[in-house]
Protein backbone atom coordinates (compact mmCIF):
# COMPACT_ATOMS: atom_id res chain seq x y z
CA UNK A 1 0.00 0.00 0.00
CA UNK A 2 3.03 2.27 0.21
CA UNK A 3 2.61 5.19 -2.18
CA UNK A 4 -0.92 4.01 -2.95
CA UNK A 5 -4.06 5.89 -2.21
CA UNK A 6 -6.48 4.77 0.45
CA UNK A 7 -9.77 3.35 -0.83
CA UNK A 8 -11.74 6.48 -1.80
CA UNK A 9 -15.15 4.95 -1.14
CA UNK A 10 -13.98 3.81 2.28
CA UNK A 11 -12.82 7.35 3.07
CA UNK A 12 -16.15 8.81 2.01
CA UNK A 13 -18.18 6.19 3.90
CA UNK A 14 -16.16 6.72 7.08
CA UNK A 15 -16.56 10.49 6.91
CA UNK A 16 -20.32 10.14 6.36
CA UNK A 17 -20.67 7.73 9.29
CA UNK A 18 -18.67 9.92 11.66
CA UNK A 19 -20.68 13.00 10.68
CA UNK A 20 -23.85 11.19 11.77
CA UNK A 21 -22.47 10.94 15.30
CA UNK A 22 -21.29 8.01 17.34
CA UNK A 23 -24.69 7.06 18.72
CA UNK A 24 -26.02 6.61 15.19
CA UNK A 25 -23.37 4.05 14.24
CA UNK A 26 -24.30 0.48 15.20
CA UNK A 27 -21.49 -1.32 17.03
CA UNK A 28 -21.42 -4.00 14.32
CA UNK A 29 -20.92 -1.35 11.62
CA UNK A 30 -18.21 0.36 13.66
CA UNK A 31 -16.44 -2.96 14.12
CA UNK A 32 -16.64 -3.79 10.40
CA UNK A 33 -15.33 -0.34 9.49
CA UNK A 34 -12.43 -0.40 11.95
CA UNK A 35 -11.54 -3.97 10.98
CA UNK A 36 -11.32 -3.05 7.29
CA UNK A 37 -9.10 -0.04 8.02
CA UNK A 38 -6.98 -2.04 10.47
CA UNK A 39 -6.24 -4.77 7.92
CA UNK A 40 -5.33 -2.25 5.21
CA UNK A 41 -3.10 -0.31 7.60
CA UNK A 42 -1.32 -3.36 9.04
CA UNK A 43 -0.45 -4.54 5.54
CA UNK A 44 0.60 -1.09 4.33
CA UNK A 45 4.24 -1.22 5.37
CA UNK A 46 3.86 2.42 6.47
CA UNK A 47 4.80 2.86 10.15
CA UNK A 48 2.32 5.71 10.75
CA UNK A 49 -0.55 3.60 9.40
CA UNK A 50 0.57 0.58 11.39
CA UNK A 51 0.46 2.74 14.55
CA UNK A 52 -3.10 3.75 13.66
CA UNK A 53 -3.95 0.06 13.14
CA UNK A 54 -2.73 -0.77 16.65
CA UNK A 55 -4.90 1.98 18.14
CA UNK A 56 -7.85 0.73 16.10
CA UNK A 57 -7.31 -2.63 17.81
CA UNK A 58 -7.47 -0.86 21.18
CA UNK A 59 -10.70 0.88 20.14
CA UNK A 60 -12.20 -2.44 19.06
CA UNK A 61 -11.40 -3.89 22.48
CA UNK A 62 -13.08 -0.93 24.17
CA UNK A 63 -16.17 -1.24 21.96
CA UNK A 64 -16.60 -4.94 22.71
CA UNK A 65 -16.04 -4.67 26.46
CA UNK A 66 -18.94 -5.82 28.66
CA UNK A 67 -19.41 -2.22 29.85
CA UNK A 68 -18.63 0.70 27.56
CA UNK A 69 -16.23 3.24 29.09
CA UNK A 70 -17.04 6.58 27.43
CA UNK A 71 -13.93 8.46 28.60
CA UNK A 72 -11.61 5.61 27.53
CA UNK A 73 -13.31 5.40 24.14
CA UNK A 74 -12.98 9.18 23.90
CA UNK A 75 -9.25 9.00 24.60
CA UNK A 76 -8.83 6.30 21.94
CA UNK A 77 -10.80 8.36 19.41
CA UNK A 78 -8.74 11.46 20.23
CA UNK A 79 -5.48 9.55 19.79
CA UNK A 80 -6.75 8.13 16.50
CA UNK A 81 -7.72 11.64 15.44
CA UNK A 82 -4.25 12.96 16.22
CA UNK A 83 -2.54 10.08 14.44
CA UNK A 84 -4.83 10.44 11.42
CA UNK A 85 -4.29 14.18 11.19
CA UNK A 86 -0.51 13.69 11.36
CA UNK A 87 -0.64 11.03 8.66
CA UNK A 88 -2.59 13.35 6.35
CA UNK A 89 0.62 15.27 5.66
CA UNK A 90 2.21 12.09 4.24
CA UNK A 91 -0.84 10.97 2.25
CA UNK A 92 -1.45 11.39 -1.45
CA UNK A 93 -2.33 15.04 -2.11
CA UNK A 94 -5.80 14.25 -3.47
CA UNK A 95 -6.70 12.45 -0.24
CA UNK A 96 -5.22 14.79 2.34
CA UNK A 97 -8.44 16.78 2.85
CA UNK A 98 -10.52 13.64 3.42
CA UNK A 99 -7.98 12.19 5.82
CA UNK A 100 -7.79 15.49 7.74
CA UNK A 101 -11.58 15.52 7.89
CA UNK A 102 -11.61 12.06 9.48
CA UNK A 103 -8.90 13.17 11.93
CA UNK A 104 -10.84 16.30 12.87
CA UNK A 105 -14.08 14.35 13.36
CA UNK A 106 -12.34 11.75 15.53
CA UNK A 107 -10.76 14.48 17.65
CA UNK A 108 -14.08 16.25 18.13
CA UNK A 109 -15.98 13.06 18.94
CA UNK A 110 -13.23 11.92 21.29
CA UNK A 111 -13.25 15.26 23.12
CA UNK A 112 -17.05 15.06 23.46
CA UNK A 113 -16.83 11.60 25.05
CA UNK A 114 -14.09 12.64 27.46
CA UNK A 115 -16.43 15.32 28.78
Amino acid sequence: MANETLPQNHLANTIAALKQGLTNIPISAAMDNTEAWQQDFLQSGIPALQDIARELGNLQSLLTAPKLDGPAIGRALSLLGSQTTQYAFQAESEQQAGIRSIGDLLLRLGTDLQG
